[in-house]
């Protein structure tokens, strides 16, 4: 039989099960799902807890261990204990503007809509009135990374039994969306008839409580790909009339999702005669190519690297965060978010930080690097443990890319426009992206930030009825090149690793 003891969190008396790891009462974000690889759920505990693991020898330092933290996946509680885990920053940079080309206005709500961004790190949301006008928009951090920082993990999870707790996270962080945006815009959350809710493919399934499992093994074919209508009732939506409409936008395949093909439609990437390219460089990386009448797409596992996670300094676009990094003098010169004390490092600042030292010939074009960390500021260090992880993260995106020009018979110099969406591409010096290898090496003047082009899309659904059928039209004729067994893309892969 089960025992229970009594723990104190963050203050508080709480009744517990004895064995329960801390992540299991704590809540907190577990950017690698609680696989204790990425030494990111940190918390101060004491009392009795099960012994320091391998992972917590390994990722804590001597100090850190000393001054009583553990990790909150490894810790686990065997009597009376105090644990205070870290204040939650709740102020990251969470992109909601997005380039939307003029539409007819024919919405699919009759008094209010909502348009959202259900994003592997992030979620954005807008409000819209029936003339077309943005009354407010709301952002949060993706609260499932309690769960795992990418879709993987999250799979994952809810193949394991946590489904229902996936589909709740997400369903209360819409409402609380709902509840911002009618707070700033002073309307009652009942007048909202109608949402348009996009996301990739793994997320829509787990909003919506699906099975993951044919996302999870070959063929890697999904069962459900959208472009469907459900009830607000349905979904769990509390704010909302059971009745409003939520539309969940068509997707492509198993790993190119929603957000793409709304990302799609706002870009009108398909609409011209032009040869352009579109890159969301984001913990999912999909890849849209446009060229001679046909329509090119891929998905790789960028990983989250690009967002902070598993770089040991790492962090997201908040205050404190170093996002550019600059040559002066023959020096690393930073720029902190918030202009205050750095105390972690964010995508765009990586991707500054390693062209430098690249400039510097501190690391040279293997990734090799002479020390084994690099100062950037007081506290925030570049190890060579992070610089192989950019190496991944930007070769397949890299590789993606390249992938897609060959099987279309194309190469660099015959794209017209590359599009980068998404947040992280909205805060990246192009230049610099192009130097490490992370986009390909064309002409400034043909690189172009959309910024986010998925929640535009999606707005452009909730504002026109008739583009639902365009976009279904988009989803189908989309040619997806499967990269996971592409000898192709395992050549260029490799290629792409190095600077």
């Amino acid at each position: 039989m089960s025992e229970n003891i009594f723990v104190t969190l963050n203050g508080e008396r709480a009744s517990v099960l004895v064995g329960s790891t801390v992540s299991e009462i704590s809540n907190g974000e577990m950017p690698c799902g609680g696989n204790g690889r990425c030494g990111k759920c940190k918390v101060f505990a004491k009392g009795a807890l099960s012994e320091l693991s391998r992972s917590e020898k390994e990722l804590l330092s001597e100090e850190e261990i000393a001054s009583g933290i553990r990790l909150a996946c490894s810790a686990r509680v065997l009597g009376e204990c105090e644990i205070s885990t870290f204040e939650p920053r709740k102020d990251a940079l969470v992109i909601t503007d997005g380039e939307m080309p003029q539409i007819a206005l024919k919405p699919i709500f009759s008094r209010f809509g909502v348009s959202v961004d259900v994003g592997t790190t992030t979620l954005a949301a807008r409000l819209y009135n029936t003339s077309g006008k943005i009354l407010a928009t709301s952002t949060a951090l993706n609260p499932q990374s309690v769960l795992g920082a990418d879709v993987i993990s999250r799979i994952k999870a809810s193949l394991e039994g946590n489904s229902e707790k996936l589909k709740n996270i997400i369903v209360e962080a819409i409402d609380a969306l709902i509840a911002d945006l009618c707070s700033k815009a002073d309307i009652a959350p009942c007048e909202i008839d109608a949402l348009v809710v996009t996301g990739n493919t793994a997320m829509l399934y787990l909003l919506v409580g699906s099975s993951p499992r044919s996302l999870s093994c070959a063929p890697f074919e999904a069962d459900r790909l959208f472009g469907e209508e459900i009830t607000a009732g349905a979904l769990g939506l509390s704010l909302l009339s059971s009745t409003a409409k939520i539309y969940l936008p068509p997707c492509i395949s198993a790993f190119v999702g929603a957000d793409t093909v709304c990302a799609l439609l706002a870009t009108e990437l398909c609409d011209t005669d032009s040869t352009r390219l579109m890159a969301d460089v984001g913990t999912n990386g999909e890849i849209a190519l446009f060229s001679d009448g046909s329509l090119f797409v891929c998905s790789t596992a960028a990983g989250p690297a690009f967002e902070g996670v598993g770089i040991s300094c790492g962090m997201r676009g908040e205050d404190g965060a170093i996002d550019k990094v600059t040559l002066v003098n023959g020096a690393p010169l930073v720029h902190v978010l918030g202009d205050k004390q750095a105390v972690g490092i964010c995508g765009s600042g990586i991707v500054d930080a390693i062209s430098v030292l690249l400039d510097l010939e501190t690391v040279d074009e293997t990734g090799y690097m002479e020390d084994e960390e690099t100062t950037l500021a007081k506290g925030v260090t570049l190890t060579q443990a992070d610089i192989r992880a950019v190496q991944l993260a930007k070769g397949a995106i890299s590789a993606g890319i390249s992938t897609l020009l060959h099987t279309s018979k194309l190469d660099v110099n015959d794209i017209d426009e590359l599009l980068i969406a998404g947040g992280f591409g909205s805060h990246l010096d192009v230049r610099n992206a192009v130097r490490i290898g992370l986009i390909p090496n064309c002409t400034p003047s043909k690189i172009k930030s959309v910024g986010n082009a998925a929640l535009a899309g999606a707005s452009m659904l909730l504002l026109n009825a008739e583009l639902g059928k365009k976009a279904k039209e988009i989803a189908n004729s989309a040619r997806v090149t499967e990269l996971a067994s592409n000898p192709t893309f395992a050549e260029f892969y490799m290629s792409a690793m190095m600077f």
